[in-house]
């Protein structure tokens, strides 16, 4: 008998257990349609291989544990993947119109059918985890399920692709899909474009016309790509590193400490309360949207460039407001 026909039977007959139903030869062999005799032996080989500490109850004429925080190892790390594998649909349903959470869904089903009976029921799980994104572009699940695809099988893409800048019409793109990027909220796609002979970031909701070609091409090495994952703070990346220091004041130093910015971040704690940040940029353009967001709760320490680019787009707020 293979070991994952005796996994099949042991799961059930464990599940069963669980749920106080006092499985026995006869139950076990009607379920899976074995004779009496195949059924009591996957039940020793249950107790033998687990030491599982079974014990048979004459007045309810099937077995119980009797020790009721008893579990079988392999359960155990099956909860635990299931979990963590269902947590993480529930936690990007809406990144990829909903793509990836039906597809996790099912495939959590199928890994372990009994995910009731573990406490992990679809109601459950919405009950117990949810997850809030706001200001991210989704894509629609045809997108990324063909971007995905490419990927993965190393065939070439083309798709018309569009500015967020106005007045910039959408340009045809062909291009080596090599990494997928889920960045808050949003998914990318870092590739290598044939058409501009370097490396490109495609956010996945400015896609349309999305063809998978017949042409496939040869993965390059990560170190030609990993610039555009690795590096610097947010998306942008593949510049030139710069590091940066911000003074925030004692009154928002708290929300700050306990947020995680950059791998490289260092923090250096100062005697009125507040404290100074600093990590590394390859592009100035998000990190201004994080400085303007804390008002005059933040300066900018150094680079004197960003602090001059800040500075401007205050003077630029002050004619908007007006004095």
């Amino acid at each position: 008998m293979s070991d994952g026909i005796n996994m099949d039977r042991f799961l059930w007959f464990d599940g069963q257990i669980q749920a106080g139903r006092f499985p026995n030869a006869r139950t076990l062999a009607e379920h899976f349609e074995v004779s009496n005799r195949t059924a009591q032996r996957a039940i020793e080989r249950f107790r033998d291989r687990f030491d599982a500490p079974l014990e048979y109850d004459s007045d309810r004429h099937g077995y119980y544990y009797t020790d009721p925080a008893f579990q079988i190892p392999l359960m155990q790390v099956h909860q635990q993947e299931i979990l963590a594998l269902l947590v993480a649909g529930n936690l990007l349903s809406h990144a990829a119109g909903g793509f990836i959470s039906r597809a996790v869904g099912k495939f959590g089903k199928r890994l372990l059918t009994r995910t009731e009976e573990i406490g992990l029921s679809e109601k459950r799980l919405a009950e117990a985890f949810s997850a809030y994104w706001h200001g991210f572009a989704p894509a629609s699940a045809e997108t990324f399920r063909r971007c995905a695809d490419a990927l993965l099988k190393n065939h070439l893409l083309s798709f018309d692709y569009r500015s967020p800048q106005p007045l910039r019409e959408a340009a045809r793109r062909t291009i080596e899909p090599h990494h997928l990027r889920h960045y808050m909220g949003s998914w990318m796609l870092i590739a290598f474009c044939l058409d501009r002979k370097d490396w490109r970031t495609f956010a996945l909701s400015r896609i349309s016309g999305l063809k998978i070609e017949k042409e496939t091409f040869v993965p390059r090495s990560k170190e030609e790509w990993r610039s555009h994952v690795e590096g610097g703070f947010g998306i942008f990346q593949g510049g030139r590193l710069i590091p940066i220091r911000l003074h925030f004041t004692p009154t928002v130093a708290p929300w700050i400490r306990e947020r995680h910015w950059h791998p490289a971040q260092g923090i250096e704690e100062l005697a009125d309360g507040g404290l100074i940040l600093s990590f590394p940029v390859a592009d100035f353009r998000e990190v201004k949207l994080h400085i303007l967001q804390y008002g005059a709760e933040v300066e900018v320490v150094e680079p004197a460039e960003l602090r001059d680019e800040i500075a401007a787009e205050i003077d630029r707020m002050k004619v908007l407001y007006g004095p």
